[in-house]
């Protein structure tokens, strides 16, 4: 990635949270944080990682209260970043955090047996 898409990923990842955190209304999208952005190197399209908190029903709303606010913060975008073209903008959930809590899960499974086992010695 250039230092060019780079600052402008970390850009758009400020301004999308500022929007989210002050004026965005809906409450489908509850806590909702932005964990990653990227950005094509045309700077035509961004893909923005949602972090939500809850379980599936929830981050399924957020992520669906976020694609009806895209024509929104587009226009807010726009505004605030003073751009000439602003991207389009595509949502997805990042899975990430799941992945690690079960990795811890199956880490803690793995050695909680072997501690049990040396107690028996």
């Amino acid at each position: 990635m250039s230092l060019r898409t780079e600052r402008m990923s970390e850009a758009l990842r400020e301004v999308i949270m500022g929007i989210i955190q002050k004026d965005l209304k809906d409450p489908a999208i509850g806590i909702t944080s932005i964990s990653h952005v990227r950005v094509s190197r045309d700077l035509k399209h961004a893909w923005v990682s949602l972090s939500v908190l809850g379980d599936d029903e929830a981050k399924e709303a957020a992520l669906e209260a976020m694609r009806r606010a895209t024509g929104y913060l587009r226009r807010e975008i726009g505004c605030r970043m003073r751009l000439r073209v602003v991207p389009g903008l595509v949502f997805d959930i990042d899975r990430a955090t799941e992945h690690s809590v079960e990795i811890a899960r199956i880490l803690h499974e793995i050695e909680t047996p072997k501690e049990a086992s040396d107690e028996d010695v």
